[in-house]
């Protein structure tokens, strides 16, 4: 039996990559330090080569995907952790999310008149001058919680601190990473953030001191180690932090989350007359491509008939 397309929850055929101890989290015992580590692994390649993109814009995805995955992490609740970049330079549109799940998506936008063969090589050139926003969806009974800021800083790393301290009020320490080897991309980060108790007030009188410490550790971190396969993250996280009594956490899960389909698809296709439908037909049918997994999806105008009369 026919089924019909907003009825239709069939996902595309796409990579059910995951990477079971993607995220490790962990803190400093007694001290008001708590971070994460994050690696992609080959999730971060079958998530960027979906893409035609330039490699320092793949590069630029996978710095997005390493720090909605560590910012998701955190969570509380059901829900998703989304980045949204909006500028004037050659990546006009960026945006990536992670649900509290560690399902991962992302896709970049290129302006129209963006030359491939010249495009500059850091971010900040890269997306130009507009707005840097986070999003927390705690899902369709809930209000979204947003923050926007300008964008400020020369790489993401700069761009993300910037907006918690401004918009958030909250410290954080954040290294992305991303590069291409011969066997495709890979991408991690390492966040940490300074909580503080009821009223504002820091756990310990030293906290100053033991946050300064932390991310001095933290910044000796180099990309041969976090893209070592076999340099487990749990001794890596000792390695960095075992002098200031770091604990780990339970590892965490990472996947390609792509959540596209032919209803959610067809419901957007539901919005216009009959008449816009058959506009957009190419020869008795419409395809929409999903721009997070780069499938097309197509629909038929005999499956279409019920729409808009």
């Amino acid at each position: 039996m026919h089924t019909p397309p907003f009825l239709d929850t069939n996902r595309p055929d796409v990579p059910h990559t995951v990477i079971a101890g993607g995220i490790v989290p962990f803190h400093l015992e007694k001290s008001p330090v708590r971070g994460r580590l994050v690696r992609l692994g080959s999730l971060a390649d079958d998530i960027l080569s979906r893409h035609d993109n330039p490699d320092v814009v793949s590069l630029l995805g996978g710095e997005a995907l390493s720090l909605v995955a560590a910012m998701a992490s955190a969570l509380k609740f059901q829900g998703s952790f989304s980045l949204q970049i909006k500028g004037d330079g050659p990546v006009s549109m960026l945006l990536a999310d992670a649900t509290d799940t560690g399902d991962l998506r992302f896709f970049a936008r290129l302006s129209e008149d963006t030359n491939k063969a010249t495009l500059p090589q850091s971010a900040k050139e890269l997306l130009g001058n507009g707005y840097f926003a986070f999003t927390i969806d705690q899902g369709p009974e809930m209000d979204r919680h947003q923050g926007v800021v300008e964008i400020t800083g020369e790489t993401l790393s700069e761009m993300a601190v910037h907006y918690f301290k401004t918009s958030e009020q909250h410290d954080c320490w954040i290294k992305l990473f991303c590069q291409k080897t011969s066997t495709g991309w890979q991408a991690g980060a390492l966040v940490l953030e300074r909580i503080a108790n009821e009223g504002g007030i820091n756990l310990l009188d030293d906290s100053e001191d033991t946050w300064q410490t932390a991310c001095t550790f933290a910044g000796t971190l180099q990309e041969k180690e976090i893209f070592d396969e076999n340099l487990e993250s749990n001794i890596l996280i000792q390695r960095l932090f075992g002098s200031l009594d770091v604990i780990p956490g339970a590892p965490r899960a990472l996947a390609f989350g792509c959540r596209c389909s032919r209803a959610k698809l067809a419901s957007v296709l539901e919005r216009f007359s009959s008449d816009d439908i058959d506009h957009m037909l190419e020869e008795d049918t419409i395809t929409m491509n999903c721009e997070f997994c780069n499938v097309g999806f197509h629909f038929t105008r005999d499956e279409l008939k019920d729409t808009a009369e």
